[in-house]
């Protein structure tokens, strides 16, 4: 069992690069930008969910949002900007179908900010009669 986990671990990377000096030979474009644009965009990707995570989680912690869609949300843009990083066309495929995934259908998937005030559960208007004053 151990000899077949190495044997997919190595052997990803390996077949992954192979397919993409294959899609490259058959598109024109060369190893390196596929490569370097993917990387760029999985370094992008995980630096702005760095941000977002704190966000995210100091909103939990106020009682805006709930911490397991949060932290779940995260952890898939995490895992896709890793799988960006990793070098071939079939880790991006299978990054794009990660993010193009949409798990966490909760209440609203509106953003939310950290200060935003209260959840939105019990929402109150307040009546009142309106006068401009110049």
């Amino acid at each position: 069992m151990r000899f077949a986990m190495l044997v997919i671990v190595l052997g990803f990377p390996l077949i992954d690069l192979y397919a993409t000096v294959r899609f490259a030979r058959w598109t024109g474009v060369p190893v390196y930008a596929w490569i370097g644009l993917a990387a760029i965009a999985g370094l992008y990707l995980l630096r702005n969910e760095r941000m977002a995570f704190r966000a995210n989680t100091v909103a939990a912690m106020h009682g805006e949002q709930l911490l397991l869609r949060g932290l779940f949300d995260s952890g898939r843009k995490v895992l896709a900007g890793v799988l960006f990083l990793l070098p071939g066309i079939l880790s991006d495929v299978m990054a794009l179908v990660l993010l193009a995934l949409r798990f966490n259908l909760g209440r609203d998937f509106a953003p939310s900010t950290a200060a935003a005030g209260d959840s939105g559960v019990g929402r109150k208007a307040i009546n009142g009669e309106f006068r401009r004053l110049d």
